[in-house]
């Protein structure tokens, strides 16, 4: 026993390596404790001002709605009586119009919690819902009632989606028609900034994760070493992290404010100008018939065809944000639809050529080619200069890929403006988030983007169906 304590006794030189690596190991992890810590604390703090923008941003978008759908049809109800129920219905018609988006509608109810307008929940209409609760017991349609008493207000709650019925978080912007006693309003899930916010937590809890490891790994290879460059490391990690979420941050914004703004220039350039069109008709119309103006069916007439044009612009927007087509039908009807819209809208000569693989393609997948196909269409469209584009869309034993290739002058030319580099970084980042692959060949006689998939992206055949067909645009 007293031989196996001799051997197990440290030795000098083991005491002096205990004495001076055991205070290094302490203050490494200390370091590296209190690095990631206020690296945790920065990002936080990054986070929550990103979450409390983009938030707010969301409420401000809804309030646009709401007050351009008002002003839209305020020369209906400013000039209704309170029992107009012509006007009313009038009024509930334009409403049920106005849908915009995947989820996006306006709805109406009454004082007493009966609802007059739900297009994307027709269920609801004509019952009454005063008591109607959501699974964390808050009162929504009370919530509404009041807040449109009050005058106009948001509202934080759960709602079912129409597209899935499942219930997500939503914010919701009232106001109210006080004479004919009805709440108005419009809604937005933010179940999306909630899963943004929740990846960007997690992304920064896998590099402060990260940092450990680093610091870990080193400690092991050389303590002296690790006392003077782990340092160096973490605050290098740290400034990288804080330098990353910061242009993460700030691609957020410049890609909202872009969105914000080419719809904003729509809404403004077309609906607001065809609804105000409307509006002058419907004037005429009343004072001819005022005046038994045999006219006043005529200017009607041209008030109902430009009402029609406003409608078509409002589902044309929502076209652009999310097509249906890609959800019902799949990717290959989807950019068929966009390649016929691009070539009536610009008359370049435009070919799609396709072998169909029905809806193989996952969700992920889909979208992102789609996105791909859109953004190279636009860069055509605004820089190219190109007379003739051909997109090749087909699945192969590796998987998918999308094949996009103009005669145009060349992203040598084409590639100064910043926009255009924006749209290549987002295909790439499209790609690597699928863990495929983007090519990009140009020269001055033309340019070819070629987008896969890999086939972990596509989804079993299922029996009876056709292996090829081809389609060509």
């Amino acid at each position: 026993m007293s031989g196996l304590l001799e051997r197990l006794r440290p030795s000098y030189g083991q005491k002096l390596f205990l004495l001076a690596s055991v205070p290094m190991i302490l203050a490494v992890s200390a370091i590296a404790i209190l690095v990631a810590a206020q690296s945790r604390a920065l990002a936080e703090r990054e986070i929550r001002s990103l979450e409390t923008q983009l938030i707010e941003a969301k409420k401000r978008e809804l309030r646009n709605y709401v007050t351009q759908a008002r002003n839209g049809f305020y020369f209906v109800y400013g000039t209704a009586s309170p029992t107009d129920d012509l006007a009313k219905e009038q009024v509930m018609q334009i409403l049920a119009a106005m849908i915009y988006g995947d989820e996006g509608f306006f709805f109406v109810y009454d004082y007493d919690g009966n609802n007059l307008v739900s297009p994307r929940q027709t269920e609801l209409i004509n019952r009454n819902h005063w008591e109607l609760t959501d699974s964390e017991g808050t009162a929504v349609v009370k919530q509404f009632i009041f807040t449109a008493r009050a005058g106009a207000g948001y509202i934080e709650h759960l709602w079912p989606k129409p597209s899935t019925g499942e219930e997500a978080r939503m914010i919701t912007y009232v106001t109210s028609f006080p004479s004919w006693r009805w709440a108005v309003g419009t809604g937005v899930f933010i179940d999306d900034i909630l899963d943004s916010v929740a990846a960007t937590r997690a992304e920064v809890e896998a590099r402060v994760q990260q940092t450990f490891l680093y610091i870990g790994a080193i400690t092991l290879g050389a303590l002296l070493l690790v006392f003077s460059s782990g340092l160096f490391i973490n605050i290098r990690e740290r400034r990288l992290a804080d330098a990353k979420l910061k242009e993460l941050t700030q691609r957020v914004f410049d890609t909202q404010e872009e969105e914000r703004g080419r719809v904003a220039r729509e809404l403004h350039d077309g609906i607001s100008q065809i609804l105000v069109g409307v509006k002058y008709a419907l004037d005429i119309t009343r004072r001819r018939i005022l005046q038994d103006d045999n006219r006043a069916e005529e200017t009607l007439g041209k008030g109902i065809d430009n009402l029609s044009e406003a409608i078509h612009e409002v589902r044309r927007i929502s076209r652009d944000l999310r097509p249906g087509v890609l959800d019902d039908l799949g990717l290959g009807p989807a950019v068929k639809a966009l390649t016929d819209d691009f070539r009536a809208r610009t008359g370049i000569d435009t070919q799609f050529e396709t072998v169909v693989f029905r809806n193989r393609l996952d969700q992920d997948s889909k979208i992102a080619l789609y996105r791909i196909a859109q953004e190279a269409l636009t860069n055509v469209e605004r820089h190219a200069g190109a007379s003739r584009v051909t997109i090749d869309l087909r699945g192969h034993r590796d998987g998918a890929t999308l094949r996009i290739s103009d005669n145009g002058v060349g992203l040598g030319e084409a590639s100064r403006g910043p926009r255009q580099g924006i749209g290549l970084r987002n295909m790439q980042e499209r790609m690597e988030q699928l863990g495929g692959t983007l090519r990009v060949l140009s020269s001055r006689s033309g340019t070819v983007i070629e987008a896969q998939v890999p086939l972990s992206h596509l989804l079993p055949p299922e029996e009876g169906q056709p292996v090829k067909t081809k389609v060509q645009a």
